[in-house]
């Protein structure tokens, strides 16, 4: 008697309605609007910025690139990620270590200043800096008083990039030393490895096209 209950019943979970509702004139709406923006606040100022830089042909872009100004501003931003990069990736590791691999007081506000550069916009951030570091800042008459120079110089790009940047590895990271969880790293000091070993042959191996993501 059971038979005829189990055969009439898949047929009816088989013909559901899928969990998508929205008609076809919406998806196609949402799909619309969504490459319009793509289009509009991306890839536009993309293709101006190429058409503007060949206006004058390939032999003028060439010439560009050999004027003085153009290798100052080339070296500058080497410079900036040459120094950016590292100090991120060294921040990264450790909040994400720290935040994954233990529990301590503290966490969940070191985790909202991770997040704080993608909730502050660089305008606002780039007036903190003025009010700081500014002639008129908080610190400027000291700064000044010691020939220190911040703003307008390469120290102030570092920090702005560095503030701007420096959650993009520790994002990538923190969920996945969570998902691995501890237990590698509990296993190889168990068989008498430090911290450092385990963190530079176990942790490390374990999140390193996290890592390379990241940075």
């Amino acid at each position: 008697m059971a038979d005829p209950e189990i055969k009439s019943y898949a047929p009816h979970h088989e013909s559901q309605s899928p969990a998508v509702t929205e008609s076809r004139t919406a998806r196609t709406v949402l799909m619309i609007v969504t490459f319009a923006f793509l289009g509009i606040f991306l890839l536009l100022p993309l293709i101006i910025v190429f058409k503007e830089a060949f206006a004058k042909g390939i032999e003028a872009y060439t010439q560009a690139l050999s004027e003085p100004d153009t290798r100052s501003a080339i070296r500058l931003t080497l410079l900036v990620a040459a120094i950016s990069v590292p100090l991120n990736v060294i921040f990264g590791i450790s909040a994400a270590w720290a935040i994954a691999k233990f529990e301590f007081k503290g966490k969940a506000f070191l985790t909202t200043l991770i997040d704080l550069p993608f909730s502050v916009s660089p305008v606002i951030s780039g007036l903190v800096y003025v009010l700081l570091f500014g002639a008129q800042g908080l610190l400027g008459a000291w700064l000044k008083a010691h020939g220190i120079v911040i703003l307008f110089a390469v120290p102030g790009i570092v920090l702005a990039t560095i503030f701007v940047t420096f959650p993009f590895v520790a994002r990538e990271l923190i969920p996945l030393m969570q998902e691995q969880g501890n237990g590698d790293e509990e296993a190889a000091l168990s068989l008498g490895a430090n911290g450092w070993q385990a963190f530079w042959y176990v942790t490390l191996p374990n999140v390193k096209w996290g890592l390379l993501y990241g940075v």
